[in-house]
């Protein structure tokens, strides 16, 4: 039977890409966004290319959502295999400026999203008896704590600490628990940070703080999705059987642990 695999956040950016990658590896997609558009504009995409694929909208951050995301894959395809948490949003500014509801926003998507991702896709593979993999969306602002990037680091610190704890609860069900932590990529959600760095320091362009954190980089260059893809493909292979618990680092060479 074909593997199958759920990836939040995957109208576009990193989630499609990744989507994309395990298509190609013969996986059965399951597509999911709250943004229905893009959804639908992802999956016209995928089925052009020859992609088993389904769409479901939702929210991360609404249990019930992520239910009914699991149900429906399993509805269509029998059963789940591997389940991405890809699905978050950047908070950039001064913690001094934070108010509650970014606060509130930013954990209900990048913390309980990822949690309530978790217990449907467990609940399943339990149901299931057969091998899962969870694999979860960190960042090197998990490794690393981001001045104006405070409330997005707390995010992803917590996301590599649930990472552990649900690997440790759940390796007796014969489910594996990773992570995967990109750096700067040239996507929408880096032209964001760049907008709101830029609006606090004078003394900076647009443009100048994506070079910035660009120009550390040892390989020499900015992200690609599929350096991603690459990254999760392996986490979500028989490949990566014997690793739990991890959340490592794809960023070219800029933190290290």
């Amino acid at each position: 039977m074909e593997k199958v695999a759920i990836i939040t956040g995957s109208g576009g950016g990193l989630g499609k890409g990744i989507a994309e990658r395990l298509g190609s590896d013969g996986f059965n997609i399951v597509l999911n966004d709250v943004n229905q558009e893009v959804l639908n504009e992802t999956l016209e995409e995928f089925k052009e290319a020859g992609i088993n694929v389904l769409a479901v909208k939702g929210d991360v951050s609404k249990k019930e959502d992520q239910i009914n995301l699991v149900k429906q894959a399993v509805e269509a395809f029998g059963q789940i295999d591997v389940f991405v948490n890809n699905a978050g949003i950047e908070v950039v500014g001064p913690f001094l400026n934070m108010e509650a509801s970014d606060l509130n926003r930013a954990f209900s998507i990048n913390v309980n999203g990822v949690v309530f991702g978790t217990q449907a896709a467990a609940e399943q593979f339990i149901k299931q008896k057969t091998k899962g993999k969870v694999i979860n969306a960190c960042s090197i602002a998990g490794h690393e704590s981001y001045e104006m990037l405070s409330v997005y680091s707390a995010t992803k610190h917590a996301v590599r600490s649930f990472t552990q704890s649900a690997a440790k609860e759940l390796a007796k069900d014969n489910i594996r628990v990773n992570a995967y932590c990109p750096g700067v990529a040239g996507t929408s959600m880096w032209t964001r940070i760049d907008e709101e760095m830029v609006k606090y320091n004078e003394d900076m362009e647009p443009g100048d703080a994506f070079k910035e954190f660009s120009e550390g980089i040892l390989l020499g260059r900015t992200q690609e999705p599929e350096d991603v893809a690459n990254l999760v493909a392996f986490l979500a292979s028989d490949d990566s059987d014997y690793i739990t618990g991890q959340s490592i680092i794809t960023d070219g060479g800029i933190v290290f642990r």
